[in-house]
């Protein structure tokens, strides 16, 4: 089954793009930028950087509140969508998360919403430390889990449910973020009958 999934994320994030918004509007019932958005309240300053920006939707969100987002995405696709929607107007690179093409601490915040496994590599995360200013902030949307019945099967399924982040669980997702350096608190918070995880790592 994880097999299928990440060869299912792939098409998403690549050949079929173009459906993204479509597929997240319905496997969440409507609440995928809801999901999204929900990381605003745990950034800090100005200067922004979103690993894995999608078809765009926090880039316009941060930009329309005044901040000043950069954004970076492995697809190429995901590239093309984001910038029609932000028009001329934008910072977004094609590269990996791995080797950020970014000069050292250019970002207050990295966030990144809904990431694949690179957000656990220390090589990312060594890279987030280095764009990060001193003070920064690393927030990470991993996961979420809605009430609605046919999607709690889904994740099921897939082995992903709510009942499954015990303690133990929520420590070994903190742990590589711990091991690189980051003071990281993982929460759990409850928004529009769904339940969201969120790391929080401070680079101090």
């Amino acid at each position: 089954m994880r097999r299928f999934m990440r060869f299912f994320y792939f098409l998403l994030y690549h050949p079929f793009a173009f459906t993204y918004d479509l597929v997240a509007w319905i496997v969440s019932f409507g609440q995928w930028k809801d999901w999204v958005f929900s990381v605003f309240p745990y950034i800090e300053g100005t200067r922004i950087l979103e690993l894995g920006h999608g078809p765009g939707h926090l880039q316009r969100f941060l930009r329309d509140r005044g901040l000043d987002p950069a954004g970076l995405d492995e697809s190429t696709q995901m590239g093309n969508l984001a910038s029609r929607r932000l028009g001329a107007n934008h910072k977004l690179a094609r590269g990996l998360a791995q080797s950020l093409p970014f000069d050292t601490h250019s970002f207050d915040t990295v966030v990144s919403t809904f990431p694949s496994e690179y957000i656990f590599d220390l090589r990312t995360l060594k890279e987030i430390r280095r764009v990060l200013a001193n003070p920064g902030k690393l927030v990470v949307l991993p996961a979420a889990f809605p009430s609605n019945g046919f999607l709690k099967w889904l994740y099921k399924v897939t082995g992903e449910t709510p009942e499954s982040l015990n303690e133990a669980l929520m420590k070994r997702m903190a742990e590589p973020f711990g091991r690189s350096g980051f003071q990281v608190e993982v929460k759990t918070m409850e928004l529009n009958s769904s339940t969201l995880v969120m790391v929080i790592g401070e680079k101090v």
